[in-house]
């Protein structure tokens, strides 16, 4: 086995910085770094002044890096995609990958966990396929050369009808450029996915992880995605809509939100005792909203809701609630002051036992509400002090039973807002 020479793409910054974030983005097998050309364009179109700089490696025999003829394994292919990282400058950096690049860049995060700030994978897995799928292919495209591979990368890469009604986008153009990688390399590339498989590892994983699927991808279906994520502690899902399995080429501008997104959200400083913005949030929220609250919104978690969750972790408490420039307890006088002035009485409930858990008494939140009436309105305030009522009744009727109380539930706890 031998570790393969990369070559890649190096796109600084638009503004000067002492010190710019890094992010390493890694494409697909059959294509080259030109699949990540619309998410770079959209990043930067999205951010003007940003200081991001972006660096794009291709794959053995693909693009700019040379071909291959000895083997190579996942691990050797991490090993040279941060050989070119450290040509690059070195440091750690953000990462993403698609497909194989996914499953490199899953490898580097798992073995060099120091190196990567966060993760994006984007249709992929830690296993992908079957060992006897890789090897047929590897032997059909000695026999016949990528080109024989066309009609079913484009089945497999793009949704239903994306084809027909965009014939000349860089996606189209992409199936051209699989004619041109090096059949020796690609089959090469065939044989190390076919041994590959990290999902016993999955939960070592440190780095906050962002799980990309397309909607109608064949290869690694949205499903699979969610299984993955489960596996990973710091891990979120998300869905590119009417995309398949090459997403981020099909809709880049939504590759590039859900990067921008997670990039800011893995930025956000830790408390002590928490290694990342999400943990960070976590562990703020339990300790606010409590561990049974907690544990039930995250198991009513669909597909669905996963990116609304990571958020309100992140930013709700991972950011706000996080602060130093108020108390918890002011922040739960402001918090009550503002559901009750909204009317969301969902959330009155989950934050009248907050604020009990942040030190204020009975007769204190009653005061909040009270002075909350003068300024929204009697009808607000009044359902808001018999919401109250109603906590302090559940808590009095749990104690006098000597049980916990953890009966507590509204209509919005699977995408509690925090």
């Amino acid at each position: 086995m031998t570790i393969p020479r990369l070559r890649g793409a190096f796109a600084p910054g638009t503004q000067p910085a002492a010190q710019n974030e890094l992010l390493v983005l890694l494409p697909s097998l059959g294509t080259t770094m030109a699949l990540w050309d619309g998410t770079v364009e959209a990043l930067r179109a999205s951010t003007p002044g940003s200081t991001l700089r972006i660096l794009r490696v291709d794959l053995p025999g693909h693009g700019s890096s040379p071909a291959v003829t000895e083997p190579f394994t996942i691990a050797e292919l991490a090993d040279a995609v941060l050989g070119v990282v450290e040509e690059a400058g070195g440091g750690a950096f953000h990462l993403a990958g698609l497909s194989l690049g996914g499953a490199i860049a899953l490898e580097l995060a798992l073995a060099h966990p120091e190196r990567v700030k966060s993760l994006a994978l984007f249709c992929t897995d830690s296993k992908i396929g079957t060992t006897e799928g890789w090897e047929q292919r590897a032997a059909a495209v000695r026999a016949s050369g990528t080109a024989s591979l066309v009609t079913g990368s484009a089945q497999r890469w793009f949704a239903p009808g994306f084809l027909e009604q965009h014939p000349l986008s860089p996606a189209a153009r992409s199936l051209s450029t699989l004619i041109d990688i090096d059949d020796e390399s690609y089959a090469r590339c065939n044989e190390a996915l076919a041994v590959f498989d990290r999902t016993a590892s999955l939960g070592s994983l440190r780095a906050p992880v962002l799980v990309v699927s397309g909607e109608h991808d064949a290869v690694t279906t949205p499903e699979a995605m969610q299984t993955l994520t489960e596996r990973i502690p710091n891990g979120y899902h998300s869905t590119i809509a009417g995309t398949a399995h090459l997403a981020a080429l099909e809709d880049p501008d939504a590759a590039a939100r859900l990067l921008t997104t997670h990039l800011r959200a893995s930025a956000l400083p830790a408390q002590p005792g928490a290694t990342n913005a999400h943990e960070q949030g976590m562990q703020v929220r339990r300790e606010v909203l409590g561990d049974a609250h907690v544990d039930r919104a995250v198991a009513g978690t669909t597909a669905e809701t996963a990116p609304f969750q990571d958020f309100i972790t992140r930013y709700a408490w991972g950011e706000i609630w996080a602060r130093d420039e108020l108390s918890r307890r002011e922040r739960s006088i402001a918090t009550l002051a503002s559901l009750v002035t909204g009317s969301h009485e969902a959330e009155i409930r989950m934050h009248v036992r907050a604020a009990l858990t942040n030190g204020l008494t009975r007769a204190e939140i009653a005061e909040v509400i009270l002075h909350t009436a003068l300024y929204a309105g009697l009808p607000p305030a009044n359902a808001a002090l018999g919401i109250a009522k109603e906590v302090f009744a559940d808590l009095d009727a749990a104690s006098a039973d000597g049980t916990a109380d953890t009966a507590e539930s509204s209509p919005n706890e699977g995408a509690e807002r925090g």
